[in-house]
Parts: structure tokens; sequence; C-alpha cells
């Protein structure tokens, strides 16, 4: 139980949660808090506290009840709602594809590694297990220059990863159907695996979705590292995806 309440408190902070903020606030202090071991045994606990028991028992056995064998699917129990690492994944049955050819990002140039590095405000890490990148974008500057997105290309463009800081404001929004978003885990960290193709819209620094920009993906892994992110596509495998994202450095 000790590591299923841990996944549960990380996913606190990836959860989209309604307005007003003050009550997001809260609720994410609340279940941030350290939770007794035991309830004390020394007469009732006040009536203030126990609806906290009584939720923490709800949730758990509700997620003990949906979760496959092997809890690799945790995702899944919050599917719609899920925001990891600046992508925001929501799913519906049947999301509507693309309707024509994908613009490119805004402002989207190609340059080398060592000017891509220095065009943006955190460190640019390559997968050892691919080598050196056939091409390196760069996309979306703010107003003094820097970047925000960079992105390595292999395979003639088929695989890709794009990193990012995503701290702060969604930079890509995922519409996936049906079953196939779930936890995995990346340097023994948690990592979000979209499986199959699925529509992917990019998020500009106003927070708009640009709908122009909008694909058909394949599978994505999505991890996050000393606060950059990174989404790895391609035709890949799980483990193939995994092995990838392990080597990065």
């Amino acid at each position: 139980m000790d590591d299923l309440e841990r996944e549960l408190r990380d996913l606190s902070s990836w959860l989209e949660t309604p307005e007003p903020p003050e009550i997001t606030a809260r609720v994410r202090a609340r279940i941030a808090a350290p939770m007794p071991r035991r309830l004390r045994t020394a007469g009732p606990a006040p009536r203030r506290r126990r609806w906290r028991y009584y939720l923490g028992a709800t949730l758990v056995a509700l997620v003990v009840a949906v979760l496959p064998p092997g809890r690799a699917a945790v995702a899944d129990v919050v599917a719609g709602l899920l925001r990891f690492a600046g992508v925001t994944i929501t799913t519906s049955p049947t999301p509507a594809p693309p309707t024509s050819t994908p613009s490119p990002l805004p402002s989207q140039q190609a340059v080398a590694l060592h000017e891509a590095q220095r065009m943006v405000l955190f460190p640019i890490l390559t997968p050892a297990r691919l080598g050196p990148a056939e091409r390196i974008e760069v996309a979306d500057p703010d107003d003094a220059g820097a970047y925000r997105v960079a992105t390595l290309l292999y395979r003639g463009g088929a695989l890709r990863i794009d990193a990012f800081d995503g701290r702060l404001d969604p930079v890509f929004q995922k519409q996936a159907s049906g079953p196939g978003t779930e936890m995995v885990q990346v340097d023994a960290g948690f990592a979000v695996w979209v499986a199959g193709p699925h529509t992917l819209t990019y998020v500009d620094r106003s927070g708009r979705a640009r709908t122009e920009t909008a694909r058909l993906a394949t599978s994505t892994l999505i991890w996050e590292r000393a606060g950059v992110s990174y989404r790895l596509e391609g035709d890949l495998t799980q483990r193939e995806a995994i092995a990838i994202a392990n080597s990065v450095a």
C-alpha cells in the first residue's frame, strides 16, 4: 500500500482540476500532507477529520478495484484529466483526425546542435541508443529570442524527440481514443505511454491550442528529467521506447 499511496500523491500534481483555484490549492495541499500510519486508538477522531480517512479508504479501494494486475495503468484511472510533463492528455471514443496537412510549429527552423543549445533555456540531451540526430529544429521564441521547443529528428523524420520546459504551461495536447494510456517507468521515475495513433495539437505561449498544427501522431512516450520534458514519438514498441528514453544523457 505504501507504493500505491506514493503513486497517488505524485499523481495529484498532474491532474487538471476545476476552478476556483483556492479550492484546488487546498485540496492538493491536503493530498500532499503526511497521512497518519494508523488511527489513534484513544477515542474517536474529531468529526472534521474523519472525512479524510473515509475518502482515503474509498479512493484506495476504488483504484485497487479498477487497476489491472501489476498496477501498470494508473493513468487509465484518470483518463481525460491527466496532465503530465507539460502535455495534456484527453480521451474520447472517436477523436476527430486532422483534416489537412499540419503546419510547422510557430517560427520553426532547423539549426545545428550547438546553435539549438544556445537558443533554448534548458539542456538538450540526446539518446545514446540513436546517436546524433539527423536534423534539429527549434520553435516558438519569446520576445527575448529564447525558443520554447527543441526537436531531434531521426529516420527521415519518422522518429522524433521533442524537448521543452514542462513545469509550467501545457505545450502539447493529445486526444486519444479507447485504452492505451498507461503509466510506465523511465530511469526509476514515472512516464506515460500513449499507444497507437492519436491527434496531437501544439499549445502556444499564450495558452491557445493551434489547431493548424494538429496532426496524427504515432505511439508516444512522455517523461521528465530535471524540469525538462521529453516526448518520444515513432513506430516503436513500448519496450523500445523505454530503452531509448533510458539512454538519453
